[in-house]
């Protein structure tokens, strides 16, 4: 506990007021520290006394028809960490006649996250999403914050699950959209990204997906993001997308519903299902061109020219992905080196089997989005960015905290709205173990 020369006063109106006297240093950097210190101490001791204020007097209280009463004679103290320094608040802990669990009001009142008060758990989680555990630490350092990494990792953890307790039953708020603006096309992606998982696991793929809105102009003015470790089937991670959908189909009845993906098997099945059109992303269908240059060019300069004209006409002329699969075809007759040859059948099967979804002229007149950039990214900045840092290895729960909690960050207004519902509805209490299994970085 920090040390509390602070003088604390009840006002009459309600108020508290906490005075503290602090000595400033010998240079200007040792005064604010001093400063800093000084207001932790502060901000310690007045939370304390905020958190008096969500417990009961002591009394019997009624609990699902039960009654309950406190245990011992006296309030109970226990350590709670807060974002200024850990506290130490008496407070009273009930229990039914017939035993078994007990209940803490003050903890389910103030919305504590296990041992945390629910600004240090949204600072800590937030950083977590970000950062890793020594990282996290020693930001909080910087602001005269000692806190352990077993915590940081515990109580993001615990933010995590509740997350994903409340992911079925709450629903978030679309993003809002400019006045005068209309949510003319919604673009659904889905894609992977490999992560190196522990023991026998080895490089797995965690799938990403993106639910991004387009004004009239083709202009991208939000996107929603879920991702889910690696499993079998892929099921849940469907299931989330599928339930994302529904709610954004309520709202948005006469938008147009865009699949756009690289030519997966399993991502086509199911964008036919939940889209009305399904798009090639252009950029994948380049680099096939890209490959089979050679082909139709000799010199570099030539070659550039030519895939520079061939995706040109792929854009923007009706039926040119069937004339450059007749061209393929054609130049398939001809003597070509062995690698040339691999290339050539390989564009060649690749546009048989995509052709359905190549009009990129029609896209374009649409204002239909052509690329999975959005998707792409996304793969990079929620997968990439946080769980492929030097070292790191993890375990299928333990990167589904991270994912959960960067998707919920990156999502447009989710992760405030995530703690305002936190604040005003609470959880169930947090039945996950303590000490994590996952061994993240």
């Amino acid at each position: 506990m920090l040390g509390m020369p602070s003088e604390v006063t009840h006002n009459s109106d309600d108020s508290i007021t906490v005075s503290i006297t602090f000595k400033p240093g010998r240079t200007m950097l040792e005064s604010e520290q001093a400063v800093q210190q000084a207001l932790n101490e502060v901000g310690a001791v007045a939370t304390g006394e905020c958190l008096k204020r969500f417990d009961t007097d002591g009394a019997p209280i009624i609990i699902g028809g039960k009654k309950w009463t406190a245990r011992g004679r006296c309030a109970q103290a226990k350590k709670y960490e807060t974002p200024y320094g850990k506290i130490r608040v008496e407070r009273h802990v009930y229990q039914s006649s017939a035993g078994g669990r007990t209940y803490c009001p003050l903890e389910h009142n103030a919305r504590i996250v296990r041992i945390a008060t629910p600004l240090l758990a949204k600072q800590v989680s937030f950083k977590y999403g970000h950062n890793n555990a020594t990282e996290v630490v020693q930001d909080f350092a910087q602001h005269g914050r000692k806190i352990d990494r077993s915590h940081v990792r515990e109580i993001a953890a615990d933010v995590a699950s509740i997350s994903a307790e409340k992911e079925s039953c709450w629903t978030y708020d679309l993003p809002q959209v400019f006045a005068g603006q209309l949510v003319k096309t919604v673009a659904v992606g889905a894609d992977g990204a490999c992560v190196l998982f522990c023991q026998d696991e080895g490089w797995r793929q965690v799938m990403v997906g993106t639910i991004a809105f387009y004004n009239d102009d083709g202009e991208r003015l939000h996107t929603i993001y879920v991702a889910n470790s690696p499993e079998k089937g892929k099921g849940s991670f469907f299931e989330r997308m599928e339930r994302e959908l529904s709610i954004v189909r309520e709202n948005y009845p006469e938008a147009r519903y865009v699949g756009i993906a690289d030519g997966a098997h399993d991502q086509w099945e199911w964008l036919k299902q939940k889209t009305d059109w399904q798009i090639l992303d252009f950029w994948h269908a380049s680099e096939y061109i890209n490959a089979v240059a050679p082909a139709f060019a000799g010199s570099e300069t030539a070659q550039k020219d030519w895939v520079a004209q061939a995706c040109h006409r792929l854009k923007h002329e009706a039926g040119a992905a069937s004339s450059l699969l007749v061209e393929l075809e054609e130049t398939a007759k001809k003597k070509l080196k062995q690698a040339l040859r691999t290339e050539v059948a390989k564009a060649i099967t690749y546009l048989r089997n995509q052709m359905e979804r190549m009009d990129y002229s029609t896209y374009k007149a649409m204002g239909f989005p052509i690329g999975s950039g959005v998707t792409e990214a996304a793969c990079k900045c929620i997968v990439k960015a946080r769980l492929c840092g030097a070292g790191m290895r993890w375990r299928l729960d333990g990167a589904q905290r991270v994912l959960s909690l960067r998707t919920l960050i990156k999502s447009a207004g989710r992760w405030e709205e995530f703690w305002k519902k936190t604040s005003l509805y609470g959880f169930s209490k947090i039945t996950r173990k303590i000490r994590p299994t996952a061994k993240t970085k």
